[in-house]
């Protein structure tokens, strides 16, 4: 059975169409500018197709962005597949499911009515995943969709991992509390990351650190989220390539009287201008900022100390929470590309049994064990599929 995942952006979509069964990616690309002039790029991964780059495509809504990807899988010369029937269903990432889904489901009239009372969780994501799927079920009627959420893995976390320390009714009549995301990024690795270790998934601690221009680190335990660095929203947690993390909220309050700021202005500056952007003043860019410290920027190589140390803290701090940890996941952008941030978070990690593999550290971009042979912690570096995980769970949701 082939999956079509679909992830819909206010004005973009991306997608993939994949054989979960196999793991094998038959296609990919990227629906831009809808509304405006349509960009349209296909990518198919068979030998001998031919594919097209940001061609000029009418786009006036997802519905013609949808019908443009189906139109280019089906290709008599460059497409994959021979026929639309050889889609089974189409799979959608949708950012925020609240506290109505732990798990992913069958899209139905009442769960597209939940994704929309979300909306005020995940005001810039959730209408535009909504937009996606209703594309999908006008343009590939009769086609069974699914909905994948980036919160629903987080939904295992005990109470007092995911409540603040707010009045109560603020979590009784808002829905205030810790949701996390990347959750199908954290599932999918945990996962792999298992069979890697050769146990049950059930059997094994990890902490599983997703880090990239956005970053999160959790804690699975048992194969389930049982705490996780963001929060009510994805600002939380560690600084990241512009979004600040954790900090004292009385700065906010400090530095809106001072400049005359108001909410929206400082939510601007804590989502765009701060994390390791602000600290340095250079880039957001990882690679940018080694390159500047080199050069003897000390900003620069303060901000990546900065993140290296938030993740290091979190780590120690999850093995607590968990009474142990059997494996560190490195993943995302940044885990799985940079040796040299990996064995700065881990160096320090002696005293909890983490012992690094200088040479094996060197690996990018695949599964490797990059930790000691007598390391009594494994280190993992497990490059993430969440397209694939979303292929996974709406394959095994529409067989079953």
């Amino acid at each position: 059975m082939n999956i079509l995942v679909i992830n819909a952006g206010s004005s973009s979509l991306k997608y993939q169409l994949l054989d979960p069964d196999t793991g094998k990616l038959l296609a990919k690309g990227l629906c831009e500018r809808i509304g405006i002039d349509g960009k349209f790029t296909y990518k198919p991964q068979i030998s001998g197709k031919t594919g097209k780059d940001a061609a000029d495509v009418s786009m006036p809504t997802h519905a013609e962005a949808i019908q443009a990807v189906l139109d280019a899988l089906v290709d008599r010369e460059n497409g994959v597949i021979g026929s639309m029937k050889e889609i089974g269903a189409v799979g959608h990432r949708v950012v925020h499911g609240g506290e109505a889904f732990n798990k992913s489901v069958l899209i139905t009239d009442e769960v597209l009515k939940a994704i929309e009372d979300c909306i005020p969780l995940a005001p810039l994501h959730n209408p535009a995943n909504l937009t996606g799927i209703r594309a999908c079920q006008s343009v590939c009627p009769g086609v069974p969709n699914v909905a994948v959420f980036d919160t629903a893995f987080h939904q295992t976390m005990p109470p007092k991992a995911y409540m603040y320390a707010l009045p109560y009714e603020y979590y009784e009549k808002d829905k205030v509390r810790r949701y996390g995301f990347h959750g199908t990024s954290h599932k999918y690795v945990a996962g792999r990351a298992a069979a890697m270790l050769g146990k049950k998934i059930e059997d094994v601690k990890l902490i599983s650190c997703h880090l990239g221009n956005g970053s999160s680190v959790t804690a699975v335990d048992g194969g389930k989220s049982v705490d996780t660095s963001m929060g009510f929203t994805p600002l939380a947690g560690v600084p990241m390539g512009t979004r600040s993390g954790d900090l004292d909220a009385g700065i906010l309050q400090y530095l809106m009287n001072k400049y005359g700021l108001n909410i929206d202005e400082m939510l601007n500056i804590l989502n765009k201008k701060s994390g390791v952007q602000g600290v340095s003043g250079v880039s957001s860019d990882f690679r940018d900022l080694t390159e500047a410290f080199q050069k003897g920027n000390a900003r620069a190589g303060l901000a990546v100390d900065l993140f290296n140390y938030g993740v290091r803290k979190l780590i120690g701090a999850y093995a607590a929470a968990m009474g142990g940890v059997d494996a560190i996941i490195f993943t995302a952008g940044v885990g799985e590309n940079s040796a040299a941030q990996r064995m700065d978070i881990a160096s320090g990690l002696e005293f909890m049994g983490v012992k690094m593999d200088p040479e094996a550290n060197k690996a990018r971009g695949k599964e490797a064990v990059i930790s000691a042979a007598d390391s009594p912690v494994k280190v993992l570096l497990i490059p993430t599929n969440e397209e694939l995980m979303i292929a996974m769970d709406t394959a095994a949701i529409v067989k079953g």
